[in-house]
């Protein structure tokens, strides 16, 4: 197994003037541009007393220069510490506090709302955008900061060669990321992932999807989560495919556009994104040509039109849509699989670098997650069809959580698995079927196991509901749902809907997880980074 830095050492070497990374209709870097930021701050790191295994945080949006300074400290030997943009600005500095963290990457009017005196081990803070230093405690720190590009060029009057780069693999079990999965400043959990795990998840995804040099990708998922940095961003990077960044959330217009101009050869995203285009684009085309979608012959060459449009508009060279962080809608998804649409949905966590689950389209089971990426045991008497905690171990797992060990305890089983959280079981082929959390779980009056994922499944399949929660309500389950609803709808109308909604699930479900009341939503579900729902809000 090569380790990912000496594949991006040899795409240095052997791609020195295409383009690595890009901000789409902005800046744009080659693998030269990157190996002289690489070795830039190599020298900084030497001049300013910031030692190897030093922890460094990043805090800003998506941007070419959020990966540049990313492969600056991952390639140099110390431990990247990404920060979701979104953090509220105490959380910011709790988290780069907890992680020991001694540089802070920026955004400038991120850096505005931040208390210094509330981070004692930082030294510096640098604005990602320029480079311009923003603040420093440390003069030693500022002074290298300041001087690297006069440095530099003492070191190579000549400028660097592609010979002149090396970068180093004897660092597996060294901790390369940590990686908090909230933004919270009660006990954090930061994941410690190790230049290992993530050689590990580059090999997988070469084995199983492999990229070719010259090929592009567009970057959607923050890179302050592990699939937006992992799946996104390094391991296509380091193969040689130049990955663009479209900064801000974009429009639905502009991110096509943005796909048609740069094709990317693959596009990674969340259920509710595919289930939106679909509402939008595929659902109304297929509507308008329903009579023909009856007629056997016909109906495939229909269905096949449609997906060819779907992906012209990505641009024509996707080979797979991956999708993770929820189970696709069930009529969304049954409508992809007869277009023949290639797409996918994985299982992953912060903790597996992030894969857990992934299996290529062609072979897909329709409402799994895939095959385990490594091993994958259910902890009940017979995973077929006894619902237990999915639990996991294998090159890719977490070696723990930074200066936690309650949760790292509470985080394996005796005899080392990596305990998910995640409720499922397992098919004889070795398929994964999620069927809830265990937090999540409701366990009613008679003692039966109820998980509010099945029925929000159902759920998702009634006439004008867009998304939502099950939960437990003095013993009963309530379905809270956000449903879009016709303007033109009376009072009268829109009052007679949640029960409607309620009568259509009861019909597909056991009577001991029945509705017993549907309530409205006002507005769309309070979601995540990875746009999953924040449950525990509405409980």
């Amino acid at each position: 197994m090569k380790h990912y830095l000496k594949k991006l050492e040899d795409t240095v070497h052997n791609r020195w003037s295409q383009k690595a990374l890009c901000d789409y209709g902005g800046d744009a870097f080659t693998y030269a541009d990157l190996a002289t930021h690489i070795e830039k701050f190599r020298i900084f790191l030497a001049q300013s007393g910031v030692s190897r295994g030093d922890k460094i945080a990043i805090c800003a949006r998506n941007s070419a220069r959020w990966a540049m300074t990313f492969w600056g400290i991952n390639a140099n030997g110390c431990v990247a510490v990404p920060l979701l943009a979104d953090f509220h600005p105490d959380n910011i500095c709790s988290l780069t506090n907890h992680s020991d963290s001694v540089l802070l990457f920026v955004d400038d009017d991120i850096w505005s709302k931040l208390d210094a005196a509330a981070m004692p081990a930082l030294k510096g803070a640098i604005n990602v955008r320029d480079g311009e230093l923003l603040w420093h405690r440390d003069e030693a720190v500022a002074q290298a900061w300041c001087g690297r590009d006069e440095a530099f060029g003492i070191a190579h009057p000549q400028g660097l060669s592609p010979q002149q780069v090396t970068y180093s693999d004897n660092n597996t079990d060294d901790v390369a990321i940590i990686n908090y999965t909230s933004g919270t400043t009660g006990n954090p959990k930061g994941v410690m992932l190790t230049y290992g795990a993530m050689t590990d998840t580059d090999e997988f995804a070469n084995t199983h999807f492999p990229n070719h040099p010259g090929e592009t990708v567009v970057s959607m998922l923050p890179m302050a989560h592990m699939y937006g940095l992992a799946i996104e961003f390094i391991h296509p990077n380091v193969d040689g495919v130049t990955v663009y960044y479209l900064g801000k959330t974009p429009s639905p217009t502009t991110l096509l556009k943005a796909m048609r101009d740069v094709k990317p050869y693959m596009v990674v995203t969340v259920p509710l994104v595919m289930e939106k285009i679909y509402a939008s684009s595929i659902k109304p085309a297929l509507k308008k040509l329903k009579f023909l979608l009856a007629i056997p012959g016909i109906n495939q060459l229909i269905y096949n039109k449609v997906r060819d449009k779907v992906l012209a508009a990505f641009g024509g060279r996707v080979r797979c849509f991956i999708m993770g962080g929820a189970a696709l809608k069930p009529e969304v998804e049954q409508h992809l699989r007869k277009m023949r649409l290639p797409f996918t949905v994985g299982y992953g966590m912060t903790e597996a670098c992030p894969l857990l689950g992934w299996e290529w389209w062609t072979k897909f089971v329709p409402g799994s997650c895939g095959k385990a990426v490594h091993e994958v045991r259910i902890d009940s008497h017979d995973a077929r069809s006894v619902v237990g905690e999915i639990q996991a171990r294998g090159a890719n797992i977490t070696i723990g959580y930074y200066k936690n060990p309650e949760a790292i305890a509470a985080a394996f089983t005796p005899d080392g698995w990596f305990r998910t959280g995640d409720l499922g079981i397992l098919d004889k082929e070795g398929n994964i079927f999620i069927r809830g959390r265990i937090k999540s779980m409701i366990l009613n009056s008679s003692g039966q196991n109820i998980y509010p994922e099945e029925i929000e499944a159902v759920l998702s399949g009634c006439q004008y509901v867009t998304e939502s929660l099950a939960v437990d309500r003095d013993g009963k389950i309530v379905a809270l749902v956000y449903a879009e609803l016709p303007e033109d709808f009376t009072p009268e109308t829109r009052s007679s809907i949640p029960e409607a909604i309620r009568a259509e699930a009861n019909k597909s479900l056991p009577t001991y997880s029945k509705i017993s009341r549907v309530e409205l939503m006002d507005a769309p579900f309070e979601k995540t980074p990875k746009m999953s729902i924040k449950r525990y809000l509405y409980h």
